[in-house]
């Protein structure tokens, strides 16, 4: 007769599949939380560094590096005015406004290649031919800004003001100017007077194997858990179920003896 669950012969089969599943299951969430930490510390946060120069980071004719993403950096050059646009949807302190963004042709050729520099959020924008210029700016600038890669989705904007885009896209800045454009913009540290700090769209993100092998620690550690219920679940039915000799013995078909 099977042995019931609940009998005390079972009760040390029992607390010891507990323990050992109860320790799987921890250790592989410790591991977990040690693999979300490596995520964490991997997002660089690179906005307190100290700036380098921006052709020492990026190139006018390099594509944008990974590792760059919000590096401060310093630009020298002038300012390229009659190019600024202006970026919709952009959120300040919980209200929707517009960041404002103008060219600075980099180095001393007024002509050589620009890059755009977000110089703060504004809450209204001028009407289109209105004739007015506000938050202007022109002649040489020397300035610390954060470094962003260009924005890639295609929302288009539908004030109907061309000057307004709805994202910081090369392709469409391009448009603006008659130089070329590095391949990333920059958000000014110090926005110009009458303009409210713009936030940085984008920080960097952890690589897809930053602390991989913790993360299969964890994965292992819950397959042991699962390894240890299907031994726990073996060993009990063997004590539910034990051999019975006597009754084998029983059951043998019987031998018939010799006359």
């Amino acid at each position: 007769m099977p042995v019931p669950w609940w009998s005390r012969r079972l009760w040390g089969a029992h607390l010891l599949g507990l323990v050992l599943l109860a320790a799987a299951i921890l250790l592989g969430y410790w591991q977990l939380s040690v693999w979300q930490d490596h995520r964490a510390a991997a997002k660089v946060d690179l906005t307190h560094a100290n700036p380098k120069p921006l052709d020492d980071v990026l190139g006018p004719d390099d594509p944008f590096p990974g590792d760059a993403v919000g590096r401060p950096v310093t630009i020298a050059g002038t300012w390229v005015p009659d190019a600024t646009v202006y970026v919709s949807g952009r959120e300040h302190d919980g209200h929707e406004g517009y960041w404002v963004a103008t060219p600075v042709a980099v180095g001393d050729d007024p002509d050589g290649s620009a890059i755009y520099v977000v110089r703060g959020w504004t809450e209204e924008i001028p009407p289109s031919g209105s004739g007015e210029a506000p938050f202007g700016v022109e002649g040489a600038v020397t300035l610390t800004a954060w470094l962003q890669p260009g924005e890639g989705d295609l929302t288009a904007a539908d004030s109907g003001d061309p000057r307004v885009l709805s994202q910081m896209r090369l392709a469409d800045l391009i448009q603006f100017v008659d130089q070329d454009l590095y391949g990333g913009y920059a958000i000014d540290q110090e926005p110009t007077s009458g303009l409210e700090p713009a936030d940085l769209s984008q920080l960097p993100d952890a690589g897809a194997g930053e602390g991989l092998r913790n993360f299969l620690y964890a994965i292992e550690w819950w397959l042991f858990g699962g390894f240890a219920i299907y031994l726990w679940w073996k060993y009990v039915q063997e004590l539910r179920h034990p051999d019975d000799p006597d009754s084998q013995d029983s059951q043998a078909p019987a031998v018939p003896s010799n006359a």
